[in-house]
């Protein structure tokens, strides 16, 4: 499939039940030297090049130090106890090129008219996305010039691309919210809050029958769950149980693979007991997790049963290899199965264009009226390439969308509340290439500033190469897992948020490889202290101030630090980018 799984990288490799054996010992050792060497010298290599120039055939490289955790992993990378897999996070299991669809219509020859300042060319937008769809995908342009909409733009169908011809040519103007445009929309939570606050976009990629779902209940006050399994979360079916596996198994065995196809997108279903064990597992297991009171964090566990969407890779008798390795253990107590869900939005995108909002103040912490960017939502396998969006209440969001990636993304203006938001059990999402520009006014009183938010047991994502020139590394709780922020410099200004009832800011296995605090604030960077089975390696020196955060679990975290105090040194500097050698 053009979408999922090819299978060329691993092509006529072996499956076992308890891990994937196309990626070796050998070839991964063989990946770290090369990783290594490439980030020390600055030359080319792979993993097939064990003859890779060391630092000394360089000596005006920086010289950089392999911490031992680097080395660990590369021993157990599917299984270690602090370093999460990430190397198939993103599109196309980390595919860097996006695929190129052919052009099928011009929004010009739908009535889109650049330029005038009075023609709300949304209609015709969207008129040219749903022409796309129904002729089973293909690309819309937008030309050069400003663009008015006074509506949404909605992506439904999949493989459809909306592509302008650059960031910095094509411009769509939005001119109201998403309060004016769907209606208020609570929280199911209860309160005066604004769901607007982390939901919906001005462009908002969703399967059309869920956004209607969605957009009815909203407009019926009925506050709807937002994932895969419907507003209520039973839009699903059993497709059969599976057997007990191993957190980094690429192969299942289930009871029956007679509904299970190659390709095909399934949900892995697993349920908690009375006990809490899937969530004390999420945190890593142990006293801490043991010790810890989960009966009174009702958000934390309205997010259970943990969902998560892979395809299948391939098929043989019982046993099923998938997409990406298993996140988690796969234990009988937790009722595990593979189900349906709603019908996923795959192998749409868009490109090389500016949303920008007419300029209004931010509105007040948690009343936001939905000036939002670049949404993706039950989706999958969907991507963003060269975007910005300026004068939005929140910027690029993932809520229940997995395996998508946003690439040379910008959040530009008058300031955000979430700049980048994930969200609702969102998984192996790629965030790379980022910025946050400096707010252009200051900070109305009583609003928030959060920056690269994670929450709500999303895992597996990963946020590299970024230039935050304000925020934070928003652990929003909701206990998120498993995720990775690598080779980041910040300006670390921002504050993180969620209610208490959403249980603890980090779960198990985050890793913070190579930031750049340039304002050495400590909060949220060197977790140390606060993530269990953590990894903090290649921070500069930081010390708390302004907001001083209390670890969730008690006793000893099993985190991990290395390379304290320094500023790029650690080797290799980019940990998604070396995940990704050692597959090659």
């Amino acid at each position: 499939m053009s979408n999922g799984y090819t299978g060329k990288a691993h092509a006529g490799n072996a499956h076992t039940g308890n891990g994937y054996s196309g990626i070796t010992r050998r070839s991964l050792l063989g990946g770290a030297t090369a990783v290594v060497a490439v980030a020390v010298t600055g030359g080319t290599a792979t993993a097939a090049a064990p003859s890779a120039p060391s630092a000394s055939a360089a000596p005006s490289a920086p010289q950089g130090q392999v911490p031992a955790l680097w080395r660990e992993f590369t021993r157990t990378p599917f299984t270690h106890p602090q370093i999460p897999y990430v190397g198939r996070s993103g599109r196309g299991g980390g595919a860097k090129r996006f695929p190129r669809r052919p052009v099928v219509v011009d929004v010009r020859d739908y009535g889109a008219v650049a330029d005038d300042g009075t023609t709300d060319c949304a209609p015709a937008i969207n008129r040219a996305i749903a022409a796309a769809g129904r002729a089973g995908g293909g690309t819309v342009l937008i030309p050069p010039g400003t663009f008015r909409i006074d509506d949404l733009i909605r992506v439904g169908h999949s493989n459809v691309v909306l592509r302008g011809a650059g960031s910095d040519r094509t411009k769509l103007y939005a001119t109201k919210n998403l309060t004016e445009l769907i209606g208020v929309y609570g929280s199911r939570y209860g309160g005066d809050k604004s769901s607007w606050s982390w939901a919906g976009g001005l462009i908002w990629f969703c399967p059309t029958d869920r956004f209607t779902t969605l957009t009815t209940a909203i407009k019926a006050k009925a506050w709807p769950f937002e994932g895969w399994t419907g507003n209520k979360r039973d839009e699903w079916q059993t497709l059969t149980t599976v057997e007990p596996a191993r957190q980094g198994s690429w192969t299942v065995t289930v009871a029956d693979a007679s509904a299970l196809k190659p390709g095909g997108l399934v949900l892995l279903r697993l349920a908690d007991d009375a006990g809490h064990t899937l969530l004390e597992h999420m945190a890593g297991g142990g006293p801490g997790p043991e010790a810890y009171y989960w009966d009174d964090k009702t958000k934390l566990t309205s997010y259970v049963p943990y969902e998560w969407p892979v395809r299948i890779a391939h098929v043989h008798g019982r046993k099923v290899t998938l997409e990406r390795p298993l996140p988690l253990d796969v234990r009988p107590e937790w009722d595990p199965r593979l189900t349906t869900h709603v019908q996923e939005l795959t192998g749409s995108g868009v490109e090389g264009l500016t949303l920008e909002a007419v300029e209004t103040p931010q509105s007040p912490h948690l009343l936001d009226k939905g000036y939002n960017g670049v949404v993706f939502q039950c989706a999958y396998d969907c991507w963003a390439d060269d975007i910005v969006v300026r004068h939005v209440d929140n910027g690029f969001g993932l809520v229940a969308a997995s395996a998508c990636t946003l690439r040379r993304t910008t959040v530009a203006g008058r300031g955000s509340h979430h700049p980048y938001f994930c969200r609702e059990g969102s998984h192996d999402n790629l965030i790379e290439d980022f910025t946050i520009e400096q707010r252009t006014v200051p900070a109305p009183a009583g609003t928030q500033l959060h920056g690269i938010n994670v929450e709500g047991l999303s895992s597996s994502n990963v946020w590299s190469r970024g230039d935050m020139q304000m925020g934070t590394f928003d652990s929003h709780r909701g206990m998120p897992f498993a995720n990775v922020r690598t080779d980041i410099t910040v300006n670390n200004n921002g504050r993180h948020g969620g209610d208490a009832s959403a249980g603890p800011l980090f779960g198990a296995r985050f890793t913070h490889w190579n930031i750049r605090v340039t304002n050495a604030r400590a909060g949220l960077m060197k977790i140390d202290g606060l993530a269990p089975y953590s990894a903090t390696v290649g921070v500069n020196e930081v010390t708390e101030f302004d907001q001083t955060d209390v670890p969730d679990f008690t006793g000893d975290l099993h985190a991990r630090v290395e390379l304290y105090g320094t500023t790029d040194v650690v080797r290799p500097r980019n940990l998604y980018e070396a995940q990704r050698e050692l597959e090659r």
